[in-house]
């Protein structure tokens, strides 16, 4: 077939006009609400961000419903059923990410930028981090802002206090915690909340500030209490199919690379301050009573978390120092017990 030349020249011309289709499209599955904080500031601006410095090579998205459920997200994306994956190393029930647990103790930070850096920065430097994520190119680790105990009985101003309550928590160190403490820990994943407390079928939840507010439930809470350097943290990972990472050109590998791991843990890091600021003035707002912790409520507290940090660090062997690591962490949140 002959082509005229001003056919030519309109082909030229679309061609030039056309965008650049991505060489590589990465599936990212997302199971925390699609207007989640961390969600919107975070997740999605990195994602935007992989597309810019890969020129276009590179691009990810992000889905609006997840392919699985919240504790089978780690494994997705080691399986490859979703090509990038974030979740928490407690969802999962077993021991793999036992070193991990150095970002889930209490008074480890009141800044969730300075907490999620320095877990990037001890757990891979001190502590394996690579290893425990086997299978997966590891993109991101991060904690959130100071965990504190939000109920709906009664103001705990006693160790006692904490006898009968049931409490939602997210697994890992904080569940023995509020074991220890008297209460009934209950484990359940963060979507699941609001149903089990509008309905009685918990008492209270181990949360942070914005989560009351990101899963709607201000109204079901009226006491809600702080530990310097929180009660507990939650440890989060962003993970990608070791597979497809390697599909990717060593050039756009380094390019993703340096918009990940410490730097994402600083823009996670600060979604979630922006996130917990926020939600304290719809916390007023709604009537809940935010209090310290009473001087014998914080001793109690010391007491079972330095047992607990004592007995993870043994359990260790003589691979890894959890004293030390756990030292350098406080030491880079500037924050003493």
């Amino acid at each position: 077939m002959k082509l005229y030349p001003a056919i030519c020249a309109t082909l030229a011309l679309n061609l030039m006009a056309s965008p650049v289709l991505a060489e590589t499209t990465l599936v990212l599955s997302s199971w925390l609400p699609p207007r989640h904080p961390i969600v919107v500031n975070a997740i999605e601006p990195w994602a935007e961000e992989v597309e810019q410095v890969t020129d276009g090579r590179v691009s990810v998205r992000v889905l609006r419903k997840p392919l699985g459920t919240p504790p089978a997200h780690f494994d997705m994306a080691r399986d490859g059923v979703a090509d990038i994956t974030y979740g928490l190393h407690s969802f999962t029930e077993d021991d793999r990410f036992e070193n991990a647990k150095i970002g889930q103790f209490s008074f480890l930070g009141d800044d969730a930028v300075e907490a999620s850096k320095a877990f990037w920065t001890v757990y891979t430097e001190d502590l394996g981090a690579v290893q425990e994520h086997a299978g997966t190119k590891l993109l991101g680790l991060f904690v959130h802002g100071p965990g504190l105990l939000h109920n709906n009985v009664r103001k705990i101003e006693t160790p006692e206090d904490f006898q009968g309550l049931k409490i939602r928590v997210p697994g890992g160190y904080i569940a023995d915690l509020t074991g220890d403490l008297g209460a009934t820990p209950v484990f359940m994943s963060s979507p699941e909340v609001y149903e089990k407390l509008s309905r009685g079928v918990i008492d209270g939840v181990a949360f942070t500030y914005e989560a009351l507010t990101a899963f709607n439930l201000t109204d079901y809470i009226k006491y809600s209490m702080t530990v310097p350097g929180g009660i507990y943290n939650t440890t989060w990972f962003m993970v990608m199919d070791q597979d497809k990472w390697d599909e990717i050109s060593p050039e756009d590998q380094a390019a993703i690379e340096k918009i990940s791991g410490l730097a994402f843990a600083e823009r996670v890091g600060k979604a979630w301050n922006d996130a917990d600021t926020a939600a304290t003035a719809e916390i007023a707002a709604a009537g809940i009573e935010v209090y310290a912790a009473p001087e014998p409520v914080l001793a109690a507290i010391s007491e079972h978390a330095a047992q607990r940090e004592a007995a993870w660090a043994d359990g260790l062997g003589a691979d890894y120092d959890g004293q030390a690591a756990l030292a350098r962490f406080r030491q880079m949140t500037g924050i003493s017990e």
